[in-house]
């Protein structure tokens, strides 16, 4: 869905209906309460309104992996953390090395993000080139990238706003908190406190959609109901539906008090994760892409001096920084026993695991349209980096697997 979204903007943006394209996304639209107007236009909601639920769900993985995943063990996450810091480390310098003079500087987070999907989208289709091991070290990788690109986001790219909205996005995370210690269960006070933060966010000049990742890592990760706490009827007619999903002494009260306590065994963060999951790989993000991804390529706003150097930083920095980066970080955690590669994992599959790395997207374009906000031109040239990057990157991945794995055939022979 993201690569059909990406195909369909850039063909749009440069057909002969693209004054269409760039049209419906700059179609106003303004929210109005009182004399306060919040927006600009659809593109404005989609990348600081749905991107908000985009970061929602991946503060919410986030904080499952903290609680009951990956990074629950402080060993076994130490090497993906470590890869992770060279992953970011490495190409914002060589970014800044190659565009750092010049109008493209700003630009600098823009190679550090992982593009979850799409990077696990390319270990896949390594198949069994790619050991069991490398996933679970990707997917950290990714998410510790995701943390650092919004740290990134909040720091780097906000700017002064009103510092009595800053107040209340605190009050609102301190609303939140008292809210899950007193084990509030309706969820319209939490989407009622994550909009009250959003908006906070918005007027104190910090980027709304970082509300999302916010309202994520606040999200009760222990179920409200525990399965032991289930009564001895409830178990009994638990027990009663093994072959009768229907029993005959059961009547509609009951069943909706079962269906309660089947619900709050799940934890909020499952649960939300779940419910959201389908809606952001479908739509939100592959909307994204359709509304950002269309770069009218023309001699004049795209091959200039300025245009080139920010496009060949940021595609130098994912296809060659990345997997030096996660490469040097990985063999320094192991050599001062930092971390701990798995059993299957050696070198050349660490470096596939760098190369398949520097696969970014959505996040990338997202930095890209933070750092060059004002200057539509850079925006394009930056687009077409990071859309080229990608592709090149993945390519690599593909390639280097490949060669892992006819290096193993001619061993075994």
């Amino acid at each position: 869905m993201l690569i059909v979204a990406v195909a369909v903007a850039l063909v749009w943006a440069n057909s002969p209906w693209s004054a269409g394209y760039e049209r419906l996304w700059t179609t106003p639209l303004v929210l109005r309460v009182g004399g306060l107007s919040i927006g600009t236009d659809v593109r404005f909601w989609i990348g600081n309104g749905l991107m908000t639920l985009f970061f929602l769900l991946v503060g919410l993985e986030i904080k499952r992996e903290v609680t009951s995943g990956e990074l629950r063990r402080p060993r076994a996450v130490a090497l993906p953390v470590i890869a992770a810091a060279g992953g970011m480390v490495v190409p914002a310098l060589l970014y800044l090395a190659i565009a750092g003079r010049g109008a493209g500087a700003h630009g600098w987070a823009i190679p550090m993000a992982t593009d979850i999907a799409l990077a696990l989208g390319a270990l896949a289709l390594a198949g069994a080139a790619a050991p069991t091991g490398l996933k679970p070290l990707l997917l950290t990788l990714a998410i510790v990238d995701d943390i650092g690109a919004i740290v990134v986001v909040t720091i780097a790219y906000g700017h002064a706003g009103d510092l009595v909205a800053l107040v209340w996005a605190v009050v609102a995370v301190g609303a939140v908190l008292v809210a899950d210690r007193a084990h509030v269960r309706n969820l319209v006070v939490y989407v009622g406190l994550g909009a009250l933060l959003w908006f906070a966010l918005w007027r104190a000049g910090v980027e709304p959609a970082i509300a999302g990742v916010v309202m994520g890592l606040l999200a009760p990760a222990v179920p409200f109901q525990r399965p032991r706490a289930v009564s001895a009827e409830a178990r009994r007619i638990a027990e009663a539906t093994a072959d009768d999903p229907v029993p005959a002494d059961v009547d509609a009260p009951l069943w909706l008090e079962l269906a309660d306590l089947s619900r709050e065994a799940v934890s909020p963060v499952a649960r939300v994760e779940h419910a959201l999951l389908v809606w952001s790989s479908f739509v939100i993000v592959p909307l994204f892409a359709l509304a950002n991804a269309g770069v009218h390529i023309t001699p004049s706003a795209l091959f200039t001096t300025n245009g080139v150097t920010i496009a060949v930083a940021i595609i130098v920095a994912r296809v060659v920084g990345k997997p030096i980066g996660v490469l040097a970080a990985t063999r320094l955690s192991v050599s001062t026993g930092a971390g701990t590669l798995p059993p299957d994992v050696d070198g050349p599959a660490v470096l596939g695991l760098g190369v398949t790395a520097g696969i970014g997207f959505t996040v990338a374009l997202f930095i890209a349209d933070l750092a060059f906000a004002d200057r539509p031109e850079l925006l394009d040239a930056a687009k077409v980096g990071v859309i080229a990057a990608a592709i090149l990157a993945g390519a690599a991945s593909w390639l280097t697997f490949r060669l892992i794995e006819a290096r193993r055939q001619r061993r075994s022979d």
